[in-house]
């Protein structure tokens, strides 16, 4: 079997891999002898190669980034650009030449660094949009391996690409890949579109976009959970980690990174606009949302996180009682095994970003589920997951009113129904689940010319 090597912004270090991308891709390169590549903190200078780390059940190494190319390449040009871009948030991008200059040069450090412990028969699997140029400068060191490339965002519109500087440059980036993933169909119609519009693509058929001489294959492969998993913790989550409620009030929850292209003011004022508008529902109803802090150092974090604390404040300050508090709002993360037991108590989850590559916490919901009881999924239609949930309550979170009358709904949506849509989402999210993402796709890319 060829070795696979994985390659992200940053490595998971610890002697139990466990979580999200580690999860789907443990398996895979431990039955390889496999190797994951990321950087691990900030350096004065970068070493001269790849620091390995014993620890898991296959190989991992690491980068250094210095100080000057985490400002430019990761706060900069992948963070300040390529993610606002990614999420239709084009307002928000801050191009500076320097920044482009430094994710260039750390791409080719990286390629450089790989290209040294490389094999012949190595696949290389290339994780998100911090690696864009990464198969252009291994190829330009002549490696003709085969090299997957996931993008685990959104793909841009050809209206947001084109405000990059060098649109046709990212495209030409992608071309020099074996295959590229996306989330859903909808981002591999983007890239198409894209291709048509800002490049000289020849033609476009059956997933193959001709460009030049070389040929960009793209198809959707949706990422998905663990669902066994995730479901024994929900069913073994600590009683004492439950939320009780004075007021016998059912628990909605939202959990999301604190980042501007998951709607959260939009959601508070939703859930502000239900409470004005149903008065019943008082003490009836309390909400929960976590939301970790990310990218604190940058203003636009900064700038979401006032604006979330002070509608939390606002709509507690006007609606709630002595024993009833409308929303409670944690800004820390909360270990996953105590997430699976809230996600099981709570009769709603609230799943309402603004652009989502896919969402993962919408799928780790209804895995909680208890299935002769189960909550109600509400979901945003401009997550990835959407495309597969479509039993979920699908809404535009733009609309207040729109998401505050499916929460309404929720609450008193009889068992039968909450029956009927669970099994439809349990049966979707089982049949993509991690196990198939790396799978499948790692075939498709081994079978890709």
């Amino acid at each position: 079997m060829p070795r696979l090597i994985v390659i992200s912004n940053r490595l998971p270090l610890g002697d139990a891999p466990s979580g999200g991308l580690v999860v789907a891709l443990e398996e895979a390169l431990t039955a390889s002898g496999g190797l994951w590549i990321g950087s691990y903190g900030i350096a004065k200078a970068p070493a001269p190669a790849l620091t390995k780390h014993p620890g898991a059940n296959f190989e991992r190494a690491t980068f250094d980034l210095t100080e000057a190319e985490h400002e430019g390449y990761y706060l900069g040009y992948a963070n300040s650009v390529l993610w606002p871009i990614c999420h239709g948030r084009a307002d928000l991008i801050e191009i500076q030449p320097d920044h482009l200059d430094t994710y260039r040069a750390v791409n080719a450090r990286v390629a450089r660094l790989t290209a040294e412990i490389l094999e012949p028969d190595d696949i290389i699997w290339v994780q998100d949009y911090h690696f864009l140029p990464l198969a252009t400068e291994l190829r330009k060191l002549g490696a003709r391996n085969h090299i997957g490339f996931f993008l685990h965002i959104p793909f841009p519109s050809p209206q947001d690409l084109a405000t990059l500087p060098n649109a046709a440059e990212v495209l030409n980036w992608l071309a020099d890949f074996t295959l590229i993933g996306l989330q859903t169909n909808r981002d591999v119609f983007n890239l198409r579109d894209c291709t048509r519009q800002l490049t000289d693509a020849e033609d476009v058929e059956d997933g193959l976009i001709h460009l030049g001489h070389r040929t960009l294959n793209v198809a959707a492969f949706p990422i998905g959970i663990d669902v066994a998993a995730f479901t024994k913790d929900a069913r073994n989550a600590d009683p004492d980690d439950r939320i009780r409620f004075l007021t016998g009030a059912a628990l909605m929850i939202g959990v999301d990174r604190l980042d501007y292209s998951k709607g959260l003011p939009q959601r508070f004022r939703a859930f502000g606009q239900l409470l004005e508008d149903h008065e019943e529902l008082h003490e009836k109803i309390a909400f929960l949302q976590i939301a970790p802090p990310t990218r604190g150092e940058m203003q636009a974090y900064q700038d979401i996180r006032e604006e979330t604390e002070h509608l939390a404040g606002r709509i507690n300050g006007r609606f709630a009682a002595l024993n009833w508090t409308p929303i409670r709002y944690i800004h820390r993360a909360i270990p996953r095994e105590v997430l699976a037991g809230l996600f099981a108590q709570a009769r709603i989850g609230l799943v309402t970003p603004l652009a989502d590559g896919m969402n993962l916490v919408a799928k780790e919901y209804v895995a909680a589920q208890d299935p002769s009881d189960p909550g109600v999924l509400i979901l945003s239609r401009f997550a990835g997951a959407a495309e597969e949930m479509e039993a979920a309550l699908q809404i535009n979170p733009h609309d207040a009113y729109e998401t505050s009358e499916a929460i309404a709904t929720a609450l008193k949506m009889p068992l039968e129904e909450r029956q009927q849509r669970h099994t439809a989402l349990l049966e979707a999210i089982t049949k993509h689940d991690v196990k198939w993402w790396s799978r499948t796709f790692l075939e498709a890319l081994a079978n890709t010319a």
